[in-house]
């Protein structure tokens, strides 16, 4: 069992009328309006995350200079970690004795939550995009937007956006029946020249050497997945080696262009029964077929999970 949870941990760590369609396309407009000030604006954001690991205060910092992003995420409490994005460098920063390194990325992806870069022309076929109305978050005035599918069977967003930089406020995650599994709340915002000019003395910080990513082993899988929500599609697959376990596994990754899961099919090693859990966004949940067990990892409700999972098909199952 102990064995079986911790694959799981490794998993997890490598988702109308003509009425409403006006508001639809006015919703839409201002989410991308919000998309763009997110990369071209210089701001700063203090703010907390609140997940199922628990609450993380943070400082979020970003500048354009007419030419490429720099931008700096900050934990604010218990041990010193920052994260630096220049132009396509993403650097990780930590206390004494760890190593930093970077990586290549246009964004750093535990800064803002995921709806913020969506590409909403893309996934407005699958999400309805709904004005609720205006609040007042921080101080700011802010326009209130759902983003919900259209199918039920996948995670949405709540959206409050500053009225005047359109920059998000409160961003959360809900599931299908209306419950919140994340939270993305600015307690403080500052915008201005004053930010770019401060994130300016970063391009003179070190650069860490660049970590290479091992990829998955590409092959052909003999089995894949019978049913999907409308809108997902196969971005990459192949076979690797979970590390400390070393055990293989085939793994195929699915994204609608707003939450992402992966497949995962592993020899059985042990006596298993189907399991779910969630943690935040990201569920896991798993059953046992003949030989094998397969994993659903990601940003999905459990019934969608189990429905993917029941629908795979092993090759000899075609014959």
């Amino acid at each position: 069992m102990k064995k079986r949870w911790l694959t799981y941990c490794l998993l997890s760590n490598s988702l109308l009328f003509s009425t409403v369609s006006a508001a639809n396309t006015d919703a839409e407009s201002m989410l991308q309006q919000m998309q763009k000030a997110s990369v071209t604006l210089n701001y700063q954001m203090d703010y907390i995350s609140i997940t199922g690991n628990g609450i993380e205060s943070l400082r979020y910092r970003h500048a354009f200079t007419g030419k490429h992003n720099i931008a700096q995420l900050l934990l604010l409490d218990g041990p010193v970690r920052e994260v630096v994005l220049r132009d396509k460098e993403i650097s990780y920063f930590f206390e004494p004795g760890r190593e930093p390194f970077s990586i290549t990325g246009d964004h750093i992806i535990d800064s803002l939550p995921a709806i913020v870069t969506a590409n909403f022309s893309q996934i407005a076929s699958y999400y309805n995009f709904i004005p609720i109305g205006r609040a007042r978050i921080a101080d700011h005035l802010c326009y209130t937007i759902r983003v919900a599918a259209k199918d039920g069977l996948r995670y949405g967003y709540e959206l409050w956006l500053d009225e005047k930089t359109k920059l998000p406020l409160q961003i959360e995650l809900r599931a299908p029946n209306g419950e919140i599994l994340e939270q993305f709340r600015v307690l403080s915002l500052i915008s201005g020249d004053n930010i770019h000019n401060d994130l300016l003395l970063l391009e003179s910080k070190v650069h860490p050497p660049k970590l290479s990513l091992s990829l998955s082993e590409k092959t052909t899988l003999n089995w894949r997945v019978n049913w999907l929500p409308v809108g997902f599609k196969e971005i990459s697959s192949g076979r690797k080696i979970l590390p400390v376990i070393q055990q293989q596994t085939e793994t195929r990754m699915f994204s609608d262009g707003l939450f992402s899961f992966t497949v995962n099919v592993l020899p059985i090693d042990e006596l298993t029964q189907s399991a779910y859990s969630l943690q935040g966004r990201r569920s896991i949940y798993s059953e046992r077929r003949d030989n094998y067990e397969i994993i659903i990892v990601g940003e999905l409700p459990s019934n969608t999970a189990q429905r993917i999972a029941n629908s795979l098909i092993f090759a000899a199952e075609n014959k």
